[in-house]
């Protein structure tokens, strides 16, 4: 089975940057669609940046512009960097492999539940 590692997650002030990694264990996941998500509270993971074995990213409209996802195959490492981050960017963020195809869902069809091979997550908070 496939195995994800969250980490780099932290404490920041409103403005800064985080870089997040995934690190990815396993097999048959090079092809596959990827995405990052975050929980707030008591609410479900919602995500927010996906992108495909061949590079192709996609962004819910709110982070476009200053998150960016990517995937370093040679390291075996889906990545997140976050720019100019607000307060409600606080929350646990969760990378995750997507179970239904090797292209990733449209922004507006993405629901967890399609997603597997969850890690522990890694909390960023953004203070103001």
């Amino acid at each position: 089975q496939v195995q994800l590692v969250e980490s780099g997650g932290g404490s920041v002030q409103a403005g800064g940057s985080l870089r997040l990694s995934c690190e990815v264990s396993g097999d048959t996941y090079r092809r596959a669609c990827m995405g990052w998500f975050r929980q707030y509270p008591e609410k479900e993971r919602e995500g927010f940046a996906f992108i495909d074995g061949e590079d192709n990213a996609g962004y819910v409209e709110s982070v476009k512009g200053r998150f960016t996802i990517s995937m370093d195959v040679a390291k075996n490492t889906l990545y997140l960097q976050m720019n100019n981050l607000k307060p409600e960017a606080t929350a646990m963020y969760y990378c995750a492999v997507y179970r239904l195809g090797r292209s990733c869902p449209t922004v507006d069809d993405v629901h967890w539940a399609d997603f597997g091979f969850w890690g522990q997550g890694t909390q960023v908070t953004v203070s103001s």
